[in-house]
């Protein structure tokens, strides 16, 4: 897992409530710019647009529920032409993503962008939590619809045990550019209340999608209130959002130096040199041929050592 350094300029935002009689905890976050630079940097087409935007939404989301220096990893990996997604958040609201192949060739189905098909219907969803603790907690579960939206809520209410709903969205221009991207989560909190968990789950189905609302300037403080109806609430937090690239020279070369010294002396002979790109910001970094039989040096020093 990356660590999340130097903020970009965004006017994205991310509101965290409690309502007033505790049985409700929810966020929503517009992540419009987010959006719009990491997938402009990953040069996805339009549908894979829509599904990077909203796993980078539900990242966003989800990095609410943490606390201080805690980080937070998801990747999808299915049988779809995306094949495998992954996205990064922390406590402070850093949030980077990537998709492995981002020009899916998949048409819009009955009028919608087909997210499930670029993904694909056969998959897991992997959580990666750094706490803090010794070890990473990790867990698996297998993809329900391929919405992602109702991925991640599946996640949260089978395997954390807390009742969620998750709604993502991504809307386009007529340019094909992204317009507004955003979504909620809302989870019950115990004892709950299950006539009244009824009655939102009723209203949230007809709900029209985040994206229509923040296009038209509503942020996401007043987007939780027509979410959560006439429940009053109290903001508990409010996260700017930022796309960040932890990626420096020193980490790149300490990848490089993971190769070992055979297979760094026969890129400097075979290559004169190489050229290792960051997957996440694109930012290229060039090692001459010197450089990388310095690192082959001092990685036989390493191993001479142990």
């Amino acid at each position: 897992m990356r660590a999340m350094q130097g903020p970009h300029k965004s006017s994205d935002h991310l509101v965290r409530v409690l309502t007033t009689d505790g049985q409700l905890r929810a966020a929503a976050a517009d992540t419009t710019c987010l959006v719009r630079e990491i997938c402009a940097l990953q040069q996805t087409d339009l549908t894979a647009t829509v599904a990077l935007g909203r796993f980078l939404t539900g990242a966003a989301l989800l990095g609410c529920l943490l606390k201080g220096q805690q980080r937070l990893a998801l990747m999808i990996e299915a049988n779809g032409p995306l094949e495998r997604l992954m996205v990064e958040t922390d406590a402070a609201g850093h949030v980077c993503g990537k998709v492995k192949h981002p020009l899916t060739a998949v048409p819009p189905r009955d009028g919608r962008f087909d997210v499930a098909a670029a993904v694909g219907r056969a998959g897991f969803l992997h959580v990666v939590k750094d706490l803090g603790l010794k070890e990473p907690y990790r867990s698996m579960v297998q993809l329900q619809t391929s919405e992602i939206g109702e991925d991640l809520a599946w996640y949260l209410t089978h395997s954390e045990q807390v009742p969620s709903c998750v709604a993502l969205g991504v809307e386009l221009d007529s340019q094909g550019q992204v317009a507004a991207a955003g979504g909620y989560l809302i989870q019950a909190l115990p004892p709950g209340d299950e006539t009244q968990l009824g009655r939102l789950e009723t209203h949230l189905r007809n709900f029209p999608p985040a994206t229509s609302w923040l296009r038209r300037g509503t942020g996401p403080t007043e987007l939780l209130q027509e979410v959560l109806l006439d429940r009053r609430f109290s903001v508990r937090q409010t996260t700017r959002l930022r796309f960040t690239c932890s990626c420096s020279r020193n980490q790149i070369s300490k990848v490089l130096a993971g190769l070992g010294a055979s297979e760094l002396e026969a890129m400097a002979r075979e290559q004169q040199g190489a050229e290792i790109r960051c997957e996440y910001c694109r930012k290229n970094y060039l090692y001459a041929t010197d450089e990388l039989l310095a690192l082959a040096s001092s990685e036989e020093d390493h191993s001479e050592r142990f």
